[in-house]
């Protein structure tokens, strides 16, 4: 290893054109924790939250963006067990990740599936912690019931869909164009809704409504999600493109015995992350390492040139996941 390091920082809130690449010492592990050689970093809609000045870091984390990458093992701090230098893994970040080198805590890495290379792993960690903890853990899906998720192409989307279908759920999703809801029918999902030039309450509803959604749009999709909902069904919220405040009739939750919970991933504790990397090693790993789902690739670009793949995500043009390439593998 050496001293210094390439890594992109946010020179200042604002557009991706404020990503710059920069020299940053390489960072020492800490008790429990492991240093990575990256070779990946996923692209993520709160790296764009955190470049525009809208999502700080918690506190002691890196100011350098990136919360999921894969690469090897190169360094160990004291405690560690169950990872070992030399290991390929890929990793949930608390940040750092567009950097060569990344330190996180060794709980929070899984190892690269059987048969899937860097690239691919890279773009595991932060969907997949996300979708399982909201999906499964709090939202509670079950075999059989109907289960809606936006933003269905999205990289959340594209494995929300196939973990949903794989354990037994009717799947339906929203989706931009006829190209992305083709998309998310060839993952799994019964019926894919084009919200430019279809109603997705009107769908569910014809359905019997859905048993749970998960929404990462909010703004006016939040009382329309509520319509969507049978009786006593779940809405699980993981962000706000659209804004977080609207106005909303409370009397159909009680009513109708509705829930609305959410959660942000980020600024959990390190156990309760370790605890959910756990239940993934068990319960989904085995999927990954058969092949039976896979993240959906959209697009590389490499480290330097951050700025355009964050304007390549925010156009929402993209299918699946953007990777930076750092050291490749």
């Amino acid at each position: 290893m050496t001293e210094m390091m390439r890594a992109i920082e946010i020179s200042q809130p604002g557009p991706p054109d404020v990503l710059k690449l920069t020299e940053r010492p390489v960072p020492e592990p800490t008790q429990g924790q492991v240093v990575i050689k990256v070779a990946y970093a996923g692209v993520n809609r709160p790296d764009a939250l955190q470049r525009a000045g809208a999502y700080a870091p918690p506190p002691g984390a890196s100011d350098l963006p990136g919360l999921e990458a894969a690469g090897e093992v190169v360094a160990l701090g004291d405690g560690v067990q169950g990872v070992s230098i030399g290991d390929q893994v890929c990793a949930l970040l608390p940040g750092g990740g567009y950097a060569e080198y990344v330190a996180t805590p060794a709980a929070h890495c899984l190892p690269v599936p059987t048969g899937m290379g860097l690239k691919e792993a890279a773009c595991l960690p932060e969907n997949f912690f996300t979708v399982w903890s909201n999906v499964f853990t709090r939202g509670g899906l079950e075999p059989a019931e109907r289960f809606l998720v936006h933003g269905g192409s999205s990289g959340i989307g594209t494995i929300a869909i196939q973990l949903a279908h794989i354990f037994g759920a009717r799947v339906f999703t929203t989706a931009g164009s006829d190209a992305k809801c083709q998309a998310c029918l060839d993952l799994g999902a019964e019926r894919a809704i084009n919200y430019r030039n279809e109603d997705f309450v009107e769908v569910l509803r014809a359905e019997g409504g859905a048993n749970l959604i998960l929404d990462m749009v909010g703004g006016d999709y939040i009382p329309r999600n509520i319509k969507t909902l049978a009786d006593d069904g779940r809405l699980v919220q993981i962000a706000f493109l659209q804004g977080p405040k609207v106005e909303l009739n409370f009397a159909q939750l009680m009513m109708r015995r509705l829930s609305i919970t959410g959660s942000t991933l980020r600024p959990q504790s390190d156990l309760a992350k370790a605890r959910i990397a756990e239940e993934l090693a068990t319960v989904v790993w085995p999927l990954l390492d058969a092949g039976r789902i896979a993240p959906v690739m959209d697009s590389k670009f490499d480290l330097a040139d951050a700025a355009a793949a964050h304007a390549r995500m925010e156009s929402s043009e993209h299918i699946g996941k953007i990777v930076l390439e750092v050291a490749g593998g």
